[in-house]
Formats: structure tokens, sequence, C-alpha cells
């Protein structure tokens, strides 16, 4: 698992200085053009672990968060 950063550029993400496996699945985080990203080391860190979780199945689906709420009516 990597993060990269990239642009668009024609209409496609141009990513400069990764190498990606051709037909590799991407997440893509966008922000506004008056909007910073930025994550600290510990953010990053943070956010590869939890990508790694969901690439092992250790989430919860959104049936089951649905059904864990309490009911109200």
């Amino acid at each position: 698992m990597q993060v990269a950063t990239g642009t668009v550029v024609n209409g496609k993400i141009v990513v400069e200085g990764v190498a990606l496996t051709e037909g590799a699945v991407v997440a893509v985080v966008t922000r506004g053009a008056d909007e910073s990203f930025s994550l600290t080391e510990t953010q990053e860190n943070e956010l590869l672990a939890a990508m790694a979780e969901i690439e092992r199945g250790e989430y919860v689906t959104l049936e089951d968060l649905l059904q864990s709420l309490p009911k109200h009516g």
C-alpha cells in the first residue's frame, strides 16, 4: 500500500514518481481548488493501517452497522 499525490491532466489522474500496476484499483480523495489536504506522519500511518485492515476484511458492513444502532420510534 502506498500514498501518492497526483494532478488531473486532461481528465486523467497523473501520479509522478510512483509505479502503479496497469489495472490497479486506487482510492482518490479530492479537495477543492482553495482547500489544502495534508497529513502528519502519524495521521498517514493511521490511514495506511486502516486501509490495510479493510484489505484484510476487518471492517463492519453498512448493514451490520445499521443493525447495531438503537431503534427509535
